[in-house]
């Protein structure tokens, strides 16, 4: 073992030692802590049928929303038919769809001329049974849907009182804790017309933001998490994109940043721009995130040449632009050229950022200096990667379309440990709470527990 594993691997085990308490809130897409969970010595890191199941629980039609878990709560969003069999999901096995990664190609796209049920379901964290169920909407879908997304792909989000569910092309909507409606608001999406949605809400000091990125008139927006009234709209001249807003907490002030084809947008709370910066893919779905006093962008579809990474501290104003040939400036204090990723969002655990590449592969570079850590590593062939890794007790977790979990050495040196099997499609980002990981697949939702608990 290398001096700088011993010394990673001795902060990871004092963490775990002195962070006993459970985390019992996952109250969004990723946490809130992007994707890193509080070390829990209960957290399982092997899992497969008949291995530390503590419930499955069958979860009918399609979405790729991720759960999300309120103490005893666990709230999973569903979209079904409402009458006649389901409405499939299979891997994308088009030959030029897995040889850029996965990308989206009219081969996979699903047209639905029957009345679909959007459903939020709460199910309860010890048994799996399910509390309530609520409908919340019930249509024909307006647009087509691709196998690589479906006609609920945003994660809600709840502040412990009620459950937030945006969808883009349908509307906004608060149901609480016993499953009644608060509010509703209606809203208009005019994506890229087979594609989808999938830009989840967050939540910051009672207010709900949602960017609404679309091929009509784009728009971030606010509106009272108590009423749903919007309290501001600013327009964004942008094409559709797929990433999730981020409200950014730092030492100088809050801001909401949004990331897209045209480039990064930070706002105040007052929706007034304060800064942006250009050179991005052409395609954008990764969510941003902070550590280290800085702000990570990640934006890599696999066609492009430019698919870049940025470590941005707060301050800026006006367009922070990299100059030709320059990796960094008075506000971004680095960035890389090829380290973006297509699908899944990058994650930053201890001293080291990683980039998931939806083909198997990992990278690992320092977070606060942008400096290489390892190369390209591949994880496995032949399966793909849509959902976000996550991190605890020392290891990354990587889940692959296959609902395959690969279990990864965090620090500076690249090892595969472990690989669980559920053995069905998945593309959504599990949450972790309570001493468990809640994953869903194509069909089920699951809570795995280390046995007993």
């Amino acid at each position: 073992m290398t001096t700088r594993l011993a010394v990673f691997v001795l902060a990871m085990t004092l963490m775990v030692a002195t962070n006993v308490a459970a985390q019992t809130n996952w109250p969004q897409f990723r946490g809130e802590t992007a994707g890193v969970a509080a070390a829990d010595p209960a957290l399982p890191e092997s899992w497969g049928p008949g291995e530390n199941i503590a419930w499955e629980v069958d979860v009918p039609g399609r979405a790729w929303s991720s759960p999300i878990v309120w103490g005893d709560h666990v709230f999973v969003l569903a979209a079904a038919v409402v009458s006649g069999p389901d409405i499939p999901i299979q891997p994308v096995e088009n030959y030029r769809a897995r040889s850029l990664g996965g990308a989206m190609t009219r081969a996979d796209i699903i047209e639905v001329s029957t009345p679909v049920r959007w459903v939020l379901y709460d199910v309860d964290f010890e048994s799996g049974e399910v509390r309530w169920e609520r409908t919340l909407h019930t249509s024909v879908p307006s647009l087509p849907t691709h196998q690589k997304s479906t006609f609920a792909s945003e994660t809600p989000v709840t502040d412990g009182a009620r459950v937030y569910v945006y969808l883009a092309d349908i509307g906004m909507f608060a149901v609480d804790f016993a499953g009644d409606p608060v509010w509703s608001v209606p809203l208009e999406w005019l994506p890229r017309r087979e594609w989808g949605a999938a830009s989840s809400p967050v939540l910051h000091d009672g207010r709900l933001y949602v960017v609404n990125d679309n091929d009509n008139q784009s728009f971030v927006a606010a509106h009272d998490a108590a009423t749903g009234d919007e309290l501001w709209r600013t327009n964004r001249d942008e094409g559709s994109n797929w990433s999730t807003p981020f409200v950014w907490e730092n030492d100088l002030r809050t801001e909401v940043i949004t990331t897209g084809a045209g480039g990064v947008r930070s706002y105040g709370l007052d929706g007034q721009l304060l800064w942006h910066l250009t050179g991005m893919s052409t395609l954008v779905i990764p969510t941003p995130f902070a550590d280290h006093g800085l702000l990570y962008i990640n934006s890599g579809y696999v066609a492009d040449q430019t698919r870049p990474v940025y470590a941005i501290r707060p301050g800026a104003t006006g367009d922070i632009s990299l100059g030709e040939g320059t990796t960094s400036n008075d506000y971004i204090v680095w960035s890389h050229p090829q380290l973006g990723s297509y699908n899944p969002s990058s994650i930053v655990y201890g001293d080291y950022h990683y980039t998931l590449l939806d083909r198997g592969i990992l990278m690992c570079y320092d977070a606060r200096t942008g400096q290489e850590v390892y190369p390209r590593q591949r994880i496995t062939a032949g399966t793909l990667f849509t959902a976000s890794p996550w991190a605890y007790n020392g290891k990354i977790f990587a889940l692959s379309e296959d609902g395959d979990t690969f279990v990864i050495q965090a620090g500076p040196e690249f090892a595969v440990l472990g690989r669980n099997s559920l053995d069905e499609m998945t593309l959504s980002t599990p949450a972790v709470a309570g001493g468990s990981l809640i994953i869903r697949t194509a069909t089920k939702l699951y809570r795995i527990a280390e046995s007993g608990n």
